[in-house]
């Protein structure tokens, strides 16, 4: 007999000219790990940002029954008090607070008129942590710890509140590989102890490891849900579901077209921010073809980003050495501004922090990056900011019903081609692309690939810096090693393998 814990039934959702959902149904039974996929947009957040209170009663139709009762939360707070917990992709924790001051705000432990007691507080913290697995000084600010010692705060922090239902967007989005398996053993380790999580995740591997069950939402609509224990549930059989259709190939077919050496890095070394005497990056040196996507391969905390930032001029202080050629001519980087006007093109790993302003348009973000080549005296020419941001809009494929839209209303995938059409508006000669295709599904994904092989088509030099290799083998034509901050290996994609990549980005320098 099953005892089902969760029962959301004929859910609609509708936004100004959107219909978000459209008699979405989920039955999530207790103790299980209950994944959601579907592409980006297809409203798997806003189904549970309905059941949490984010979007309250009486703003949607349907009815949702929680541990045996109907529910109709007005706010997340009452969410909460039922025992429901959502962590957002967007961590909700404050930098500048400790860990103790995160797990209790809100819910702060307090005596004798509302006076906090702080050895309580850190006590229990203390206690909390450990079923986490995290073994941290409860008195350190936020900001001191790393993104998936974070994530696990927030499931502490969760727990603080006696949650009976974990909810995870995207948890292992920002996570290299160890940091995710560590968050998905904790998740299990939940289970045992009687808790119901429903986890939404693009990592269709890691679904596929850790669920009991899973429900496909495709345009707003329920489509199935699988019971892994009946077997035949494979990353195939979730994309079969996902798109309506099967994908074969992963990545799109490309022939290169590679030409004469465009982009020259030699020597680059930069410092890290705080201590000028250590480095980051030691003297790394790489060349990018005109026509050619070069990988960049490293684990978390190799260098990449601090390499990719620095060439593009964004050094935040660090001292930077080692010169850079494109088409044979020196090029000075010492600022974001120097490195456009040399035809250089950065799209960051955090496309909502640093890639856009979520307070902006379509339209205003495409253009953001090249206004100078609309304004006339300082003015900007609305007529060719429209022209421009509608030819990217059709040539992206990016779904919003118009430029006038604000881009925080978009889906992660949409969000990504406005970063890149912003790029692409610069008419630049060489895109470094950090995590292109970051918390994005294997749709949009698809499309990226297909911009990217655009762009190389065109003659552009493409920087691919990824987490994952096969994606790297997938599309590029030759990848480059990092590990500690050095170049090891320069390896032509017909020659590489993941266990070949491995082995370089651990070890200081090639065979």
């Amino acid at each position: 007999m099953t005892d089902t814990i969760l029962s959301m039934r004929s859910i609609t959702k509708e936004f100004p000219g959107v219909v978000a959902l459209s008699d979405v149904n989920l039955e999530v039974e207790r103790g299980e790990i209950h994944s959601i996929c579907g592409e980006n947009g297809a409203g798997k957040s806003t189904l549970m940002k309905v059941l949490s209170g984010v979007h309250p009663h009486g703003t949607y139709h349907g009815q949702i029954y929680f541990d045996g009762k109907e529910v109709t939360f007005r706010n997340i707070r009452e969410s909460e008090h039922a025992g429901i917990a959502i962590i957002h992709q967007e961590l909700a924790l404050i930098p500048e607070l400790t860990i103790t001051e995160n797990l209790f705000l809100g819910n702060e432990v307090a005596h004798h008129g509302g006076v906090i007691d702080w050895l309580e507080a850190t006590v229990k913290a203390k206690e909390i942590l450990a079923h986490v697995g995290l073994d941290e000084d409860p008195n350190i600010q936020i900001k001191n710890i790393g993104v998936g010692k974070q994530q696990l705060v927030e499931i502490a922090k969760a727990l603080a509140k006696d949650v009976k239902l974990l909810i995870l967007d995207e948890p292992t989005a920002a996570l290299n590989d160890r940091d995710s398996d560590h968050l998905l053993g904790l998740l299990k380790g939940l289970q045992a102890r009687g808790i119901t999580c429903i986890m939404i995740s693009h990592k269709l591997n890691e679904i596929e490891r850790i669920s009991d069950s899973i429900t496909i939402i495709r345009d707003g609509h329920t489509i199935e849900t699988l019971d892994v224990s009946e077997g035949g549930v494979d990353e195939d059989r979730i994309i079969r579901g996902m798109v309506g259709r099967d994908l074969s190939h992963r990545y799109p077919e490309h022939e290169p077209k590679i030409g004469a050496p465009l982009l020259e890095i030699r020597d680059w070394t930069v410092a890290h921010p705080s201590d000028t005497q250590r480095m980051v990056v030691k003297g790394a040196s790489l060349t990018i073809n005109a026509g050619e996507i070069v990988g960049l391969a490293g684990l978390m905390g190799a260098g990449r980003t601090e390499f990719a930032r620095s060439v593009f001029g964004q050094s935040w202080g660090q001292k930077v050495s080692g010169s850079a050629y494109l088409h044979g001519k020196e090029l000075t980087l010492h600022s974001v501004k120097d490195a456009i006007a040399s035809g250089l093109a950065y799209v960051t790993e955090d496309r909502k922090m640093l890639g856009l302003n979520l307070l902006d348009t379509v339209r205003a973000s495409i253009s953001s990056a090249g206004i100078s080549r609309i304004s006339r005296n300082g003015v900007v020419d609305e007529n060719e900011e429209i022209n421009a941001a509608t030819r990217y809009h059709r040539a992206l494929r990016i779904k919003t019903p118009t430029i006038e839209e604000g881009v925080s209303r978009l889906s992660g995938g949409n969000q990504q081609k406005v970063v890149l059409a912003k790029w692409m508006f610069t008419e630049p000669e060489v895109l470094i692309l950090d995590e292109p295709t970051r918390g994005i599904d294997v749709g949009a994904k698809y499309e990226i690939y297909e911009i990217i092989n655009q762009l190389a088509d065109q003659g552009k030099g493409c920087l691919v810096i990824s987490s994952e290799l096969p994606e790297l083998l997938g599309i590029c034509d030759r990848i480059y090693t990092l590990s500690a901050g050095v170049i090891t290996a320069d390896v032509p994609r017909e020659a590489a393998d993941q266990e070949l990549l491995m082995r370089y980005m651990t070890q200081r320098k090639a065979d």
